[in-house]
């Protein structure tokens, strides 16, 4: 075994409440009953009916009582649009589910020897990309190992290094040596069954007309016997220090052996029965063996050229590489650092290949997800069909109770986003996913900066670049379907400040997409293309659902409405939504009880998914982009800032003010609202932010702006009378203009002037 990174310590204690379940939950999803799609449907219908009734009986009725004054009229209408936008979502919620579940029960796994027979004749070559900054390198390893043991030929792991490459800190510039070490550790690792698999391969298929079936089948089998005994023991040398490392031993290393110890059973249990396999069905599982360990990596560091693009998002770092595919180039040494240029004697190869694999660097790939995402492209049908991918689910046995409540809401929009794909309304989701390289080329936007050519494909506009992309690629014609197996998995933040970091992110952005949103729907309708209104819909809650879900519930936390306008009826309308939702978490291993954690779960986030409208809002005013915010994934707990810390606490005395109010009002309807909120809310900040770190983000937050940081002294000769640098001068023509590309800001409307 190759030496590797040590391992920090465990940071994160086990709480009370965390989770004990470290089995993910099987890879097909269940087949659902006809009870269950019967009452999926039910509850659909129900909430349109009830949210109608309320508004007759309420609403309307309300007004032909008698005279009502401006200030009521308001309150109505208000009160009104609140309700129905807050129902539209939960009816977009059951829509989807409804569509997965219709998916599920309809899914046949394709069998393996109908893969290993289509990849006999089919191997279309794959690029995974894994974007990474500021990673931990024994987190990275496992994500690069994943990827670089699936069952696929011609594939290639790139590490898109986006570190500086030349850190002052010591830290950092050790954890970036080790990550620019991590393809060469994982390729000596492989060494030895690449080795034997590739020449057991070649042999057979020089002897394959002299082979005596029994006895190749006889060695076939000690050939997947030695692979599990191999990734069995590989397994056993694994750190074990949490529950992603248990997943990784026991689903990737494990499950991979489990699966090769079976077939050579199963080989070895035909040859005893003296059956005669196919020769070809043999030359498959040779394949098999060697195309399992015979995957190639390297590093790339977009930094360290001064001709590629170093804005700070992973969009970027990702077209930065696309870019540059299929071509050759040669280094050139500038004034402002090296830089590529074409050149078809270089020596810088940057392959092409027919599919992309965009994956996070916290992520981890079940073993045949490659095989089947692919196979699924290749099919005729789906020609068109752009991006796949299986959305993400949650690594079981979170040691805290905030990521095991995150991990639930993730597992729950597995399942949605699943649904979506039954009305052709999938969205990209940006941690894992197959892109069809051609469909790419079909969204490409180029512009000239510096002299230089910059690429995009992904678009960076805002920082669900994901999102955004889906839109491009529809707008020409492609389209985007979510594969229905759990075959990927992704960290979950294991505390309060990483999950602000990650939720504010993702809502940032919706708004600004959403005016592309109907410029798509407009154009797909004049090519003739049929759009429903569930797809329409469907899109239009992802895009948009956070930032009128946000505002509806500021106004029925703060605002006192009239307690005529409450009825049960608006309850009972939301009633199925929480039933579902509460089956689901049962469905996806979590108990029915946590909808009511979920809910104070989203109540204390309320400030933080507010806080990524605003940012929207802001950013189209102003029309500049705004950062992109890497999830920390630290040693120690995040520092929430202390504005999200005091939020919560305001929710919750607001909420008992407004009991008190209403209850000396005989508001009973409001006030029973406010002291449920008052008490979720309250049980939310106990246990997912915590009293303890509750004070201490506060006190930070309080202290400091007392502290300055101390920069080194500059001489006052050095900093007057700065040495000429020549070399930049003679290459730029201009002092002033001796910036190096890597240090500019991007300017779009400058970029598009060249």
């Amino acid at each position: 075994m190759p030496s590797r990174q040590p391992k920090p310590a465990r940071s994160h204690k086990r709480q009370w409440g965390a989770e004990r379940r470290t089995q993910p939950l099987s890879s097909v999803h269940e087949k659902p009953s006809t009870r269950k799609i019967a009452f999926s449907r039910l509850a659909i219908v129900l909430t349109i009916v009830l949210w109608a009734i309320y508004v007759i009986t309420t609403i309307i009725r309300e007004f032909f009582d008698g005279a009502h004054g401006f200030q009521f009229t308001m309150q109505a209408i208000s009160y009104l649009i609140v309700v129905t936008f807050l129902t539209f979502s939960a009816l977009m919620y059951l829509l989807a589910r409804q569509g997965a579940l219709q998916r599920f029960s309809k899914h046949i796994r394709v069998p393996r020897a109908k893969l290993d027979s289509h990849f006999a004749i089919h191997q279309p070559s794959i690029t995974v990309l894994v974007p990474s900054v500021s990673e931990e390198p024994h987190v990275v390893r496992k994500t690069l190992l994943s990827a670089a043991l699936q069952e696929y030929p011609n594939m290639h792991v790139v590490l898109l290094i986006d570190d500086d490459p030349n850190p002052k800190n010591q830290k950092a510039a050790d954890s970036l040596e080790a990550c620019r070490l991590l393809g060469k550790e994982i390729s000596k690792q492989l060494t030895e069954p690449r080795l034997r698999f590739t020449e057991a391969l070649a042999v057979f298929e020089k002897n394959r007309a002299k082979i005596e079936g029994s006895k190749e089948i006889q060695k076939l089998a000690g050939h997947y016997h030695w692979a599990a005994h191999w990734l069995e023991t590989t397994a056993k040398k694994e750190v074990i220090e949490d529950h992603v490392d248990i997943f990784f031993t026991e689903q990737v290393l494990g499950e991979l052996a489990k699966e090769l110890r079976l077939m050579g059973d199963a080989l070895k249990a035909s040859a005893q029965a003296g059956a005669k396999l196919p020769t070809e069905r043999i030359h498959q599982l040779y394949r098999r063996l060697a195309w399992t360990f015979n995957a190639t990596l390297e590093t790339f560091e977009r930094k360290q050229f001064a001709s590629l693009s170093h804005e700070k998002n992973k969009a970027m770092n990702l077209n930065s590489y696309i870019g540059l595919m299929g071509n050759t180039y040669r280094k050139e040494q500038t004034p402002d650092g090296p830089v590529l240029i074409a050149d078809k004697k270089g020596s810088v190869v940057i392959p092409d290949s027919d599919f992309l694999l965009t994956l996070d660097a916290d992520s981890i790939l079940l073993r045949d997800y490659c095989l089947r995402l692919v196979y699924l492209l290749e099919q005729p049908d789906n020609a068109r069909v752009a991006v796949t991918q299986t959305p993400y689910s949650s690594f079981r046995g979170a040691g805290t109770r905030i990521e095991r409540l995150a991990g639930a809401t993730t597992d729950i929009q597995h399942i949605l986003h699943q649904g979506v794909t039954f009305y052709n309304a999938t969205f990209w989701v940006g941690a894992n996913a197959v892109i069809r390289k051609k469909a790419l080329s079909d969204i490409e936007e180029t512009e000239w900066i510096g002299g230089f050519e910059i690429k995009r494909y992904i678009q960076d506009r805002t920082v669900i670049e994901d999102t955004e992309s889906s839109i491009d690629l529809t707008l020409h014609g492609w389209s985007l379907v979510n594969y229905p197996e759990r075959l990927s998995y992704s960290a979950t933040p294991p505390d309060f400040g990483s999950l602000i970091v990650q939720r504010r992110r993702w809502a940032n952005g919706g708004l600004l997409i959403l005016p592309k949103l109907l410029t798509q729907i407009r154009e797909r309708k004049l090519r003739g293309e049929h759009v429903s209104a569930a797809e329409t819909f469907l899109r239009l809650n992802y895009m948009a659902s956070i930032a009128w879900a946000s505002f509806g519930l500021i106004f029925l936390l703060a605002y006192p409405y009239d307690g005529r306008l409450l009825s049960p009826f608006v309850v009972l309308a939301a009633l199925p939504y929480f039933l579902a939702q509460a089956s689901d978490l049962k469905y996806c291993g979590y108990k029915r009880s946590d909808i009511f954690r979920i809910y104070g779960f989203n109540l204390i986030l309320l400030p933080v998914n507010l806080a990524g409208v605003l940012k929207s809002l802001q950013q189209a005013l102003t029309g500049k982009k705004i950062p992109f915010a890497r999830t920390p994934k630290v040693k120690n707990r995040t520092i929430a800032p202390m504005v999200y810390v005091i939020a919560p606490l305001l929710i919750v005395g607001f909420s008992v003010f407004t009991l008190w109010r209403d209850s000396l009002a005989g508001n009973w309807g409001n006030a029973a609202f406010a002291g449920f909120n008052a008490l979720v809310a309250s049980w939310a900040i106990v246990s997912y932010i915590g009293i303890g770190h509750t004070i201490t983000d506060t006190w930070r937050g309080l202290t400091n702006w007392l502290f300055v940081e101390v920069k080194p002294a500059t001489s006052a000769a050095n900093a007057n009378t700065p040495a000429l640098d020549w070399q930049a001068v003679l290459y730029h023509g201009d002092a002033k203009q001796a910036v190096p590309l890597a240090a500019r800001a991007y300017d779009p409307v400058m970029a598009k002037r060249g």
